[in-house]
């Protein structure tokens, strides 16, 4: 690139290209939205109206040139309220994960560690009910040694996840 097209403010052909890539990988983000949620965020009709056109398509070349074709309709300044949104839902979503990969630690622990692991979940939960958890704990234990299906050992999981939503 000459210095004169970097001084006259124009965007390098990479640049560019960069910035169409992420307006593609956007427009695929976007493809999981509901037509409200689109609508609510400000997305223009025929955006709109292409996105619903490259949500029935299976991975291939054809729906890479509809999203291509979506990007067309794109204004990298209007869509970043809707890349917030993207981003700040997935963190939610990466959050629950989380969560959830815990509970499964703590039955896993109470499953395998008994009283021990029971005593660790009092401390960290002191309102859980010491009863009903010893007794799922137990049960699911019992369940796991025995070698039958894994009954109890849900029911302990559903136990968890409700009583440590309510917790916090």
């Amino acid at each position: 690139m000459s210095d004169e097209e970097l001084d006259s403010g124009r965007a390098s052909k990479s640049a560019r290209k960069r910035e169409i890539e992420a307006l593609q990988v956007l427009a695929e983000r976007m493809t999981g939205l509901s037509d409200k949620e689109l609508q609510r965020l400000g997305v223009g009709e025929q955006l709109r109206a292409a996105i619903d056109l490259v949500r029935p398509m299976r991975p291939s070349g054809a729906r890479n040139r509809q999203l291509k074709h979506c990007v067309k309709f794109m204004d990298s300044d209007e869509l970043t309220e809707v890349a917030a949104y993207l981003d700040d839902r997935q963190s939610q979503q990466v959050a629950i994960n989380q969560e959830f990969h815990q509970l499964e630690r703590w039955r896993d622990r109470l499953i395998g560690e008994g009283d021990e692991a029971l005593n660790a979940l009092f401390n960290e939960y002191p309102d859980l009910d010491r009863q009903r958890t010893r007794q799922l704990a137990r049960d699911a234990a019992r369940e796991k040694n025995t070698g039958k299906p894994t009954g109890a050992g849900r029911k302990l999981f559903r136990f968890l996840r409700e009583s440590l939503e309510s917790a916090h």
